[in-house]
């Protein structure tokens, strides 16, 4: 985990966890709308209204991003440039960033490594905390659920 140069000089922020769950289970929470509506948020005060995925090469999706207060929202969203069952997903974000995220089967779990190129408006350190939170987020929901 942390934060390097790569992909055209810009910073390159890995964040990780576990799943204690199989990969059917953990591939399906991540990538079916109905699932990513539930665990998509960085802090109890964001959800996910909505979510559209279509899941192959080429494919797009778009997940609303809101505040519960409705104060603030936005579309997330990008192309997919990779699908691999249960092994690895990568897209193109709108802005152009790329995204890479790998699943790698354990004994009992499957490790989830997510890499993203950092964006400018906000410090590296926001960025890794946020989207750190979100994949925490997701392992309990996947664990849990």
């Amino acid at each position: 985990m942390g934060v390097k140069l790569a992909m055209g000089n810009k910073p390159v922020i890995t964040i990780e966890t576990i799943v204690n769950r199989d990969m059917n289970h953990v591939w399906t929470c991540w990538t079916d709308p109905k699932h990513i509506m539930e665990w998509n948020n960085a802090s109890e005060d964001w959800h996910t209204p909505s979510a559209e995925n279509d899941l192959r090469v080429s494919g797009t999706f778009t997940y609303k991003m809101a505040a519960k207060d409705g104060s603030f929202s936005f579309d997330f969203g990008g192309v997919y440039d990779e699908v691999q069952y249960g092994k690895r997903i990568s897209y193109t974000i709108g802005d152009g960033r790329k995204v890479a995220i790998d699943f790698v089967e354990l004994d009992g779990g499957v490790k989830v490594t997510e890499t993203f190129e950092a964006e400018e408006t906000h410090s590296l350190e926001m960025q890794q905390g946020g989207w750190q939170a979100i994949l925490d987020n997701f392992k309990h929901y996947a664990e849990t659920n």
